[in-house]
């Protein structure tokens, strides 16, 4: 007994310092995503008639390895709806955020490493074109000043920005016609703004409109050819009765389309 205390209390000592580091690890992100658009990137998945029906899929579900930064800049376990406090004004529900965190963790598992700890950096808002993203404006201003919040420990890496956004962009034709420009623009100022040149941006193809065109905001997001800049298309994905809007089962589905495109594009 008097050989075998210190040994277990050494294994004791050892396991409690595991789970302190486990639960240091999981205080802050190791890599952080930005999710920007409008609003189905703010995420209307169950809440097209007016309220949320509130309902989380496994997909969306919170965790301990999941966190988001608040409104008030800081981290805290991340649950739907995700962009609470950000997409202001609006009816909130799932957007592809939460599912796309899960999607990243499980596969990270399977390949026998760690998993990380994923930070979620909601920005988006609802029914915004793109020219109120652009160098200056407050929804741009306010999204990089989210993201310096987000990388201020140090010890935290962007992995990309997560970009669903042009809806809106389909009501007017001359809004259309300039999209490729505008989004290179975008893309250009917040790399050039951030200090990182090879940003990852992965932009979410049209699956509705809020306009008559669609089709040529469509084209205008595949001419983008910007590098580093993914395309992941939404079109076909199940959208609401309000003809805008995803349904939960599609913004689980695109979370997990752009997991799949982010982990293609940095494998």
């Amino acid at each position: 007994m008097p050989v075998l205390l210190p040994f277990l209390l050494f294994l004791a000592a050892a396991g409690a310092g595991a789970g302190a580091e486990e639960a240091a690890s999981a205080s802050s992100p190791t890599l952080v995503f930005l999710l920007a658009g409008q609003s189905n990137m703010g995420g209307r998945g169950g809440a097209t008639s007016g309220t949320w029906d509130g309902v989380v899929p496994p997909d969306c579900a919170p965790s301990p390895r999941i966190l988001r930064l608040s409104p008030s800049l800081r981290w805290e376990e991340a649950r739907e709806p995700l962009h609470a406090g950000i997409d202001l004004h609006n009816v909130l529900g799932v957007g592809p955020g939460m599912p796309f965190a899960h999607a990243l963790l499980r596969s990270w598992r399977s390949g026998r490493r760690r998993p990380a700890v994923v930070g979620l950096v909601p920005c988006a808002q609802g029914a915004t074109p793109i020219a109120n993203w652009s160098r200056g404006t407050p929804l741009y201003d306010r999204m990089l000043a989210r993201a310096r919040a987000a990388l201020a420990n140090g010890s935290t890496s962007l992995g990309a920005l997560l970009w669903y956004q042009g809806e809106a962009d389909t009501i007017r034709r001359q809004d259309a016609d300039v999209y490729t420009s505008r989004m290179e623009a975008f893309v250009r100022d917040v790399r050039q703004d951030l200090g990182m040149p090879d940003l990852l941006v992965i932009q979410v193809g049209l699956a509705t409109g809020q306009g008559k065109f669609v089709d040529i905001v469509r084209e205008a997001q595949k001419r983008v050819s910007l590098h580093n800049v993914k395309y992941v298309d939404a079109k076909g994905l199940p959208v609401a009765s309000d003809y805008t809007h995803l349904t939960t089962p599609a913004q689980v589905r695109l979370g997990k389309m752009l997991a799949a495109s982010y982990l293609a594009a940095t494998l």
